[in-house]
């Protein structure tokens, strides 16, 4: 019987090879020639892109360059290589030697290709410890102390703070017997158009709901905030995550988020709430995404959070069309070459209910399959609503991966 296998992973190879019985060191030799990559690098100088080429053909490997880089008709080119990781290693040390930017190219090669295949994660949150994996997604469970929340689960009640926290504490409570492995409280809503929250009244819809929280739960507790003082009370109040919408754009909230210790998911929104969807454009969207994190991570970097205290979220729903949305989700696994964790969010969101034609309630099982979906392609945390549904649904993927 012949079989063609599809591989995603090397621990797969590598238990396939185990089957067959080979060599120890047969499969630390094979398994890096079996796996292979396509790297894109944007616009090369023709002189470098033509030596890079060669280099990868006596490799035994190739490099796709625009057909008039032997010509001189254009200076630089975009570069598609196509190798495997064996190929790509010994090509990093035939580069360290070159001019023309190649030891540079070499060095980022090796930190791109590292992060890709990087697949855990450990993330300390204090009292928390918290693993991450493809085969072990987590999920965030959604509390949204407002009344005009998008997906119309406002907890938000005209009532007094101490039956409004002590009924948030049951539905909070449910979610986690339901399989929530963080909990993010949000007080200002970010939907399309949503109207600005004062500090004051963010404060007091999140803050007394997280305090009674941390004393009450085992989980994580997430702020969801882009404001630096709602950040600074909730964390001294029990949370330890800053989920901020504005991915640090605000140096008083890198200077919270350094002092605090806490980790942060930074993500990606093009534009602002109230204006995010007017026919939001991108030059090319995966590259843009992908540049705007690298540039969040290098601001928290710079402001002296921890690497190891950094999610990043592509930002479903947040300057995006159906179609980006859908294209994201599609191309998640292009996220790992940020070496950090993924948190995405699709829960109830919009493009689900355009491609089904359903109202919000209506959208769970379209959240299923996008969430399901996501793990698939590399997601290590699913913010979502429905919390039972979507862990059920993960326990089957988990153990599809794991098999």
């Amino acid at each position: 019987m012949l079989q063609v296998l599809k591989v995603n992973h090397a621990q797969d190879l590598e238990k396939i090879m185990r089957q067959i019985k080979v060599d120890s060191y047969g499969i630390k030799i094979m398994v890096p020639k079996a796996v292979t990559h396509l790297v894109k690098i944007n616009s090369l100088p023709c002189i470098t892109a033509n030596i890079l080429k060669q280099e990868m053909l006596s490799l035994g490997a190739d490099v796709a360059v625009s057909k008039d880089t032997l010509t001189g008709k254009i200076p630089r080119t975009d570069c598609l290589l196509m190798g495997s990781l064996s190929q790509f290693k010994r090509l990093r040390e035939k580069l360290k030697k070159q001019p023309f930017g190649l030891s540079v190219l070499a060095r980022d090669l090796s930190c791109v290709l590292g992060n890709y295949a990087k697949d855990k994660f450990a993330l300390d949150l204090g009292r928390f410890k918290l693993t991450l994996g493809s085969s072990k997604t987590r999920i965030m469970g959604i509390v949204n102390l407002t009344p005009d929340s998008f997906s119309a689960d406002g907890l938000y009640r005209v009532q007094s703070t101490e039956y409004r926290v002590q009924s948030v504490i049951a539905f909070v409570e449910n979610m986690i017997h339901e399989g929530a492995d963080i909990i993010d409280i949000g007080g200002e809503s970010s939907r399309p158009g949503a109207k600005a929250v004062s500090l004051k009244e963010e404060i007091s819809r999140t803050v007394p709901v997280i305090k009674a929280l941390a004393k009450k739960i085992k989980v994580p507790i997430s702020i969801d905030t882009h404001k630096p003082e709602v950040a600074k009370q909730a964390l001294d109040n029990g949370a330890v995550i800053i989920n901020d919408i504005t991915s640090l754009r605000d140096k008083n909230m890198r200077r919270v988020v350094s002092r605090s210790k806490a980790a942060v998911v930074l993500m990606h929104m093009k534009g602002t709430p109230p204006a995010m969807q007017k026919n939001p454009a991108y030059q090319a969207l995966m590259e843009d995404i992908l540049e705007y994190l690298k540039r969040s991570i290098e601001l928290a970097l710079d402001a002296g959070i921890d690497k190891n205290k950094i999610i990043v979220d592509p930002g479903i729903g947040f300057g995006k069309t159906t179609e980006h949305n859908l294209e994201i989700i599609k191309n998640l696994n292009q996220f790992k070459v940020l070496g950090r964790p993924i948190l995405v969010g699709v829960s109830r969101k919009s493009f689900i209910g355009k491609i089904l034609n359903k109202p919000i309630l209506e959208r769970l099982h379209g959240t299923i399959s996008a969430c399901v979906l996501a793990a698939a392609g590399g997601a290590h945390i699913l913010r979502v609503h429905d919390v039972k549904e979507v862990s059920e649904a993960l326990r089957i993927n988990n153990a599809v991966l794991n098999a």
